[in-house]
């Protein structure tokens, strides 16, 4: 079986954990598929996903911390700037740890890639926070 292969099962059983709502069982796969990419690891395109990945389960844990460091990281990584998704996700984790100015360029990235549906099933404090810096956004449908 080649790495790929390795990295993508281990992937699967980490979305399958998601899926369960067992954010650090997920993260406990992610970590093993993310050791398995030959260095540079930022060079792969799975680094994105996997990193990706890594973030949203901390951000759902709610461990913004941890969360920041592995989405900054998915920054350099093949396809991840201009990601709605990742850009969400980083500007969650900015905004929980204080650093406003950063939060609302990572949300408005976001929103400017994904319109406001976006925001459809996250706290709306992240779309009130983003709205109050740029007022004529659009609200997500309800």
């Amino acid at each position: 079986m080649s790495w790929e292969q390795d990295v993508d099962a281990l992937a699967e059983q980490g979305n399958d954990r998601m899926d369960q709502e067992d954010y650090l069982g997920a993260v406990q796969f992610f970590d093993r598929a993310w050791a398995l990419l030959p260095e540079p690891r930022t060079q792969w395109p799975q680094a994105t996903w996997l990193l990706a990945s890594i973030g949203d389960a901390h951000v759902l844990r709610g461990d913004f911390t941890t969360a920041h460091a592995a989405l900054t990281t998915c920054m350099r990584c093949p396809g991840a700037i201009g990601n709605p998704f990742i850009h969400l996700r980083l500007g969650q984790a900015q905004f929980e740890l204080g650093n406003m100015p950063r939060a609302a360029d990572e949300l408005m990235r976001a929103y400017m890639g994904a319109g406001p549906d976006i925001f459809a099933d996250e706290d709306p404090k992240y779309i009130d926070f983003l709205a109050s810096k740029a007022p004529n956004i659009d609200r997500p449908e309800s």
